[in-house]
């Protein structure tokens, strides 16, 4: 039987317990997960994408060797493609992300029928997090840490005395 491959793609910038928790989930339903860190134009990325590459290394490392993490800047099912998947997992959070990713995975699917998208429901818990959110929190001074792990906090709070907190 083939190896069944799939991709979680993202930006990560940065990785929340939301991610983590999609991961650890997605992983068991395949027998290798690529993690995809991407960039996203319409995005200002704190982290860049070699930052955010070895974040999620780190953070996904306790996971087991069917995790890696590879970075691409192309159409997400010509990466999957590459990559020999057949899934691509999405991590939903609420009613509104179900629309978006319900077009996307028409769009997809049209694309390249060969591959298959999966949504996982986030835990209740973790349902709010968004790394946008987790950026703005930090950048006004809140506090994050409910949000990512202790090492991916300090990274963040480290980056805002780099770039400076917003307020007053």
């Amino acid at each position: 039987m083939a190896e069944r491959i799939g991709v979680y793609p993202g930006t990560f910038d940065p990785i929340t317990l939301g991610h983590m928790d999609i991961i650890r989930r997605g992983a068991k339903l395949v027998d290798r997960l690529m993690i995809g860190v991407t960039t996203n134009p319409s995005k200002s990325p704190m982290f860049t994408i070699e930052e955010r590459m070895a974040i999620v290394r780190r953070e996904v490392a306790g996971i087991g060797g069917t995790v890696e993490v590879v970075a691409f800047d192309s159409l997400l099912m010509d990466f999957a493609e590459r990559q020999g998947a057949r899934v691509i997992i999405r991590g939903l959070r609420a009613v509104a992300d179900f629309e978006y990713e319900y077009q996307m995975a028409g769009m997809n699917q049209q694309i390249n029928p060969r591959v298959e998208t999966v949504f996982l429901m986030a835990d209740v818990a973790l349902q709010p997090i968004a790394s946008r959110l987790v950026k703005e929190i930090a950048l006004f001074g809140g506090p994050i840490g409910k949000f990512v792990t202790p090492a991916v906090c300090a990274e963040v709070v480290a980056r805002v005395e780099v770039i400076g907190r917003k307020g007053s």
